[in-house]
């Protein structure tokens, strides 16, 4: 159900932007004090960046590396399960899931402010680009494009690929939520920096304002920092974690090379206000999208 006055009260979202460290258990204990943090500071739904216990193994093509991989729930889900319920937070957590033996997913678990697993989403577009191999570990996600209704309201939640997609986001905004979560990890090839870097960091902001403004909902990009790899062979995670409004204005973000932990108050109200005043979803002509299911409709 989409948002109603007065149904939906203001909420603040926590976003950690950080680092990882080559072992998993350090990066889980790392981010488990961050999430204390970020809700001492007042968040009440908190999201982790993409594939937070370790660092981006998909830079190269290794298959000592699903060893990384655990089952939901597992140890992980339920470390954030129990400090959901200590902090009172909802929780958004990306995980290298082992569904089974060859079957493997990039996907974020939702906790609730009790400790419950709302449950997960998988991610859908899997991409194959020079050290970002995801197609080498990730089955795409088959469970859809998911809302979740936490105790400080109903989120949807995608995760990096996907946010180059306007269909995910319209459809995961069709859902009700009023905030589309997307757990990140994307940098610069150092090659590429100096002559493509600012057009590829604008890009991937200006795509995002745009499912915010197209949608009417606020949107919330957190990116992990550092460089991981060879100096031959790596990528420096850009940062830059965002929150957008609905109407695309950027409300808070995160600086390119810092770890640092962004809380944002949210008001539902700029759903309903945005969406009156710019009614984009009600001119959708839904009875002529019919071509958009095919792969191509040139020759």
């Amino acid at each position: 159900m989409l948002y109603h006055s007065g149904m939906s009260e203001k909420f603040t979202i926590g976003l950690i932007q950080m680092s990882c460290g080559p072992e998993p258990a350090a990066n889980l204990a790392k981010t488990l004090g961050k999430i204390r943090e970020a809700a001492r500071m007042g968040a009440r739904v908190i999201c982790l960046q993409e594939l937070f216990r370790s660092q981006y193994f998909c830079r190269e093509e290794n298959a000592e590396l699903f060893n990384l991989a655990e089952e939901i729930p597992g140890p992980t889900s339920e470390a954030l399960g129990k400090i959901a319920k200590e902090m009172g937070v909802a929780i958004v957590g990306s995980l290298f899931e082992r569904r089974a033996a060859g079957v493997y997913h990039n996907t974020a678990v939702v906790l609730n402010s009790d400790g419950a697993l709302l449950g997960k989403y998988r991610k859908m577009h899997i991409p194959d680009d020079p050290l970002y191999y995801e197609k080498y570990y990730f089955t795409p996600g088959d469970l859809g494009f998911l809302n979740f209704d936490t105790a400080s309201g109903r989120i949807g939640v995608l995760i990096c690929w996907d946010q180059w997609y306007p269909e995910a986001a319209r459809l995961a905004a069709l859902g009700g939520a009023n905030i589309l979560f997307y757990p990140t990890a994307i940098g610069w090839h150092p090659a590429e920096k100096a002559e493509h870097g600012a057009a590829q960091l604008d890009a991937w902001r200006t795509i995002q304002r745009g499912h915010a403004i197209a949608n009417g909902v606020y949107v919330a990009a957190v990116n992990r920092v550092g460089y991981e790899g060879t100096k031959e062979s790596g990528l420096e995670f850009w940062g830059n974690s965002f929150v957008a409004d609905p109407f695309g204005q950027v409300v808070a973000q995160a600086s390119s090379d810092k770890e640092e932990i962004l809380v944002v108050e949210c008001d539902p109200g700029r759903v309903e206000e945005t969406r009156r005043n710019w009614p984009f979803l009600r001119d959708r002509r839904i009875d002529a999208y019919q071509p958009i299911l095919n792969r191509w409709n040139g020759k």
